[in-house]
């Protein structure tokens, strides 16, 4: 993708001449001669790089700084003029201008110095961006598993990384399709360049095709002036599509011509941009029976399903449920600031006997939860939410492959602390009434609350 420059310059020999020096250097060079002429052309394109002289007919070349750093702040300006003052010059830094040459000047300076402003403004764009998603970034390579079905999933990661070919991830809501993806990126070549997500569930049209292409001036009601899409924004890196069944037929269909081609328009545009991008799609959904109820485009499908890794929901794999949990534990009471460092028998083993419909998400909202409920060092089953306890079908022998007798024990055993816990919650942990509403012998309540696990001062 060559970068952008806008040229302003009234003299037209030194305008022409400029752009056939950058022309030659590999840049996409545009040249005007009129101050009035520059803001039409900021307002309805983008720029990597502005050059301007000082002094034109209609608004100067401050004016049009001025302008460049409204439109788009990132992008360099660099002043050139046979007028050179301390106070122009004072003035054009304060507005941001990278440089200020003034003229007569070598050719070879220019070269040096729209080479160095490129440099820093895709550094500036990096760091802004990675600011913004800094809070995704800790758990880059931290997929957490020991279950058989885990291990073929990172096998299956270290395997696609460094090929550079497309990927789909097709998991329930939670299951860490975006961590996977990260991942995948961590380990492949384009590492040391941007990894751009985007989920496609949250933004609708226009926007989501503004986000993914970008636009011109006036593409739809509100689009006051033109912008980059993150597909740019992604050059030399990865880009993550996120529930991308949810897109629409139109928005399919450029995004086809991206797999194919590795080029689009922006929304509303006719230029044709050409990105160096590796692309990775994810969903929740079924996507071959999206295709045969016609909502999803075949030859997307196809183009997308190079390379297909399932994530397997959490029931699937209890067997790291205890993993997760503790990893939660200790993030989030460092976050907190608190001393959790233990979970319960009791807790623990709700916690694996629960369906968890909405996987590692939603455990991790529950450990979190618990946390900031808990008030010594160990989270109880009572610091968890009501439903993981209240839930009929914890621990259902279907999920647990095991002998009629310990499966009905199991089942026994979840009846009692559900029916202990909830009379003693209804009853704030005084154990007469408890029992009487029971009709139960106080004695042989809290036999079955020890047989539990379950305190009175819990209550």
């Amino acid at each position: 993708m060559k970068a952008s420059i806008l040229v302003v310059e009234d003299e037209e020999d030194m305008r022409k001449g400029l752009c056939r020096m950058l022309s030659k250097e590999g840049y996409a060079v545009e040249g005007v001669g009129t101050g009035d002429e520059a803001i039409k052309r900021l307002e309805n394109n983008v720029y990597d790089a502005l050059i301007t002289d000082l002094k034109l007919p209609g608004p100067d070349g401050i004016d049009i700084l001025r302008k460049l750093k409204k439109v788009s702040p990132e992008s360099p300006g660099i002043v050139i003029t046979g007028y050179g003052t301390v106070e122009s010059a004072v003035e054009a830094m304060k507005l941001g201008a990278y440089d200020y040459l003034t003229k007569p000047f070598e050719f070879q300076k220019v070269k040096v110095s729209v080479r160095n402003a490129l440099e820093q403004y895709s550094l500036a764009r990096q760091n802004k961006y990675l600011k913004q998603n800094i809070g995704s970034q800790w758990q880059v390579n931290r997929i957490i598993g020991k279950s058989p079905a885990m291990l073929n999933v990172i096998k299956s990661v270290k395997k696609v990384a460094p090929a550079d070919t497309t990927v789909l991830i097709q998991g329930e809501s939670g299951t860490g399709k975006e961590l996977v993806s990260r991942l995948i990126h961590h380990l492949s070549p384009r590492k040391d360049n941007l990894f751009v997500p985007i989920n496609c569930a949250v933004l609708r049209e226009p926007f989501l095709e503004s986000e993914l292409f970008g636009h011109t001036k006036g593409a739809y009601t509100g689009a006051v002036s033109a912008r980059r899409g993150l597909l740019e924004l992604a050059h030399h890196g990865t880009f993550f599509l996120d529930e991308i069944a949810d897109v629409s037929p139109a928005v399919q269909a450029k995004l086809l011509r991206v797999l194919e081609e590795r080029c689009f328009m922006r929304l509303g545009g006719r230029e044709t941009i050409h990105v160096d991008i590796r692309l990775i799609a994810a969903t929740n959904k079924d996507l071959e029976e999206c295709v045969r109820q016609k909502s999803f485009r075949e030859d997307l499908y196809y183009r997308l399903n190079v390379f297909q890794i399932h994530l397997p929901p959490l029931r699937e794999r209890r067997e790291d449920i205890p993993l997760l949990a503790y990893h939660f534990l200790e993030k989030h009471s460092r976050r907190l600031g608190k001393k959790v460092t233990e979970i319960t028998p009791e807790a623990m083993q709700e916690l694996t006997y629960y369906d968890w419909r909405g996987n590692v998400r939603e455990l991790e909202n529950a450990i979190e939860g618990g946390v900031i409920l808990s008030d010594g060092k160990a989270l109880t089953s009572h610091d968890l939410p009501v439903r993981i306890a209240a839930d009929e079908s914890n621990g259902a022998p279907e999920s647990f492959p095991v002998s009629y007798r310990k499966a009905k024990q199991q089942l026994m055993d979840k009846f009692n602390r559900l029916f202990l816990k909830r009379l003693l919650s209804r009853h704030n942990g005084n154990v007469t009434r408890a029992s009487e509403e029971a009709g139960m012998n106080r004695a042989n309540f809290q036999r079955l609350m020890r047989k539990a696990g379950i305190k009175r001062e819990d209550y």
